[in-house]
Formats: C-alpha cells, sequence, structure tokens
C-alpha cells in the first residue's frame, strides 16, 4: 500500500502544470515534506476539478478519508487508518464499497515520490526505497476526496472538512521486489503519465475510460527505485543528508527491472 510519500517542490510549481489552476483556500506547507505520513493525517494540497466552473481546483486536504456520512471524528478514529489507500479493484465494481460511492469524486495527489520498504532474506531490518517517476520533478498520484460536515463536540456546529485517499494497485515487477512481505504486499500506488494524470481529473469518464486507467500499470523502467537511510525514525543519518537521498546499504542485493 502507501503510506509514505514525499513532497518537496515549491507549491508554486503547480501553476506550471496546471496554468489555469484556481486556488479554494489558503496554500501552506508549514511541514517538513521530505517525509509525509499517511497516519499523522496531516494536510496535502490536493487538486480537483470543479463541477461548476469545470476547471482545476487546489486546496489542503487531509490524507485518510472521512466518509460523508461520519458526523463524529472521534468515532471514526479508529477506522479512519482503513482509509488512507482505495484499493482500485473495488472502486467501479465493489458496490458496497465507500470507494464506489465517491468513485465521482477525483483528485490528483502532487509528490516527488513515495517510499516503501524491501524485506530482504537474512537481513533483520527492512530497506527503505525512496521510489519516482524516473527523469520528473514531480508526478501526480490519481486519489479520490470527500468533503464531510462533521459536528464540532463543543459548540454544536457543522464544520465541513475535506479528506483524500490514495489509489493503489497491483505491484508492477519492480514493486513486487520491494514490497514483497506484509499483509498488503505485493501493491503499489497507481503511477500514471501526467497527461492520464489529467484524464482522470475529467468529468464525463465512460466506465471504460475509468477501468483502463485503474489498470493502467507503470513498466519498471519507467520508475527509479532509490535506496534511502532508516525513515520512521527520528535517528539521524550518519551522512546527514535528507531522508529521500540515496544511502549506500554494503551488500545491498540488486533489484532487477524487468518485469
Amino acid at each position: 500500500m502507501c503510506y509514505d510519500i514525499s513532497f518537496t517542490i515549491d507549491v508554486r510549481t503547480l501553476g506550471d502544470y496546471f496554468p489555469d489552476l484556481v486556488t479554494d483556500t489558503q496554500i501552506s506547507m508549514n511541514f517538513d515534506g521530505t517525509h509525509i505520513i499517511g497516519h499523522t493525517y496531516n494536510e496535502h494540497p490536493i487538486i480537483y476539478r470543479h463541477r461548476e466552473d469545470n476547471l482545476p481546483h487546489i486546496r489542503m486536504m487531509e490524507w485518510g478519508c472521512i466518509p460523508y456520512y461520519v458526523k463524529e471524528l472521534e468515532k471514526f478514529k479508529k477506522q479512519r487508518a482503513t482509509m488512507l489507500n482505495a484499493r482500485s479493484e473495488r472502486i467501479l465494481t465493489d458496490t458496497k464499497s465507500y470507494w464506489n460511492k465517491i468513485k465521482s469524486r477525483r483528485c490528483l495527489i502532487p509528490v516527488t515520490g513515495i517510499y516503501e520498504h524491501r524485506a530482504i532474506k537474512g537481513w533483520k531490518n527492512k530497506v527503505p526505497y525512496f521510489v519516482k517517476v524516473a527523469g520528473e520533478h514531480m508526478f501526480f498520484l490519481p486519489g479520490l476526496y470527500s468533503a464531510t460536515e462533521l459536528v464540532d463536540t463543543e459548540t454544536g456546529e457543522l464544520t465541513k472538512k475535506w479528506t483524500y485517499t490514495v489509489v493503489t494497485r497491483a505491484a508492477n515487477g519492480l514493486m513486487k521486489q520491494i514490497h514483497s512481505e506484509g499483509e498488503n504486499k505485493w501493491r503499489m500506488p497507481l503511477f500514471v503519465p501526467f497527461e492520464t494524470a489529467l484524464h482522470w481529473l475529467e468529468h464525463d469518464l465512460t466506465d471504460e475510460e475509468y477501468k483502463q486507467i485503474l489498470d493502467f500499470e507503470m513498466p519498471s523502467d519507467n520508475l527509479e527505485a532509490i535506496p534511502v537511510f532508516s525513515i520512521r525514525t527520528s535517528k539521524l543519518r550518519p551522512d546527514d543528508k535528507a531522508k529521500n537521498e540515496r544511502y549506500e546499504w554494503e551488500n545491498l542485493p540488486p533489484l532487477e527491472l524487468a518485469d
């Protein structure tokens, strides 16, 4: 699955990709975007197409969808961790899934890369990798979003909260080697080319067009997987470099690029 992303590009750069981008709310990045952890439910600048003006809009949304029928967040806290990712296989076909109910609420998550851990036989600890689209400084992960009215337990007033989830799919050959253990092994985010990302935002997608996007598998040689130092710890790197920079692990077995 995908619980760790990176976004180290100036938000203003998004205007180069979306010249007619409309800003809904004040966009702030008051956190270290080198490593963004899903389970902290932090806000991220999310792009979606507005239903009234048909233009791409950007607003801050929290990672981890809160269904529109939830009224009190406190009662949903334990379940929210399951809403960080949406399996692509369930969006169109599982009519009981929340993802099927909000399948028209498509969005894009701008990232510079994602992190995933690789288990290696005989090694005590997994090795984290920073994975990005080769040759791209920034790319966009397809997602779904939700707008929920929650009750303020102190005032009784309703407040609207915007949240999102990252769409995942079966892993390609490269990601199978990295995400090879755990309950959600052999999964990866839905990496797509920029033209496909733009198509994802369109309002009038047919089910067949929708399925074609969900079924897209990014070729392994279009991705770059860089071994990095431990990311889920406050322990500093011995070389003082950033979390998303290459770290040379001694005797690290190479990855095969062929699918």
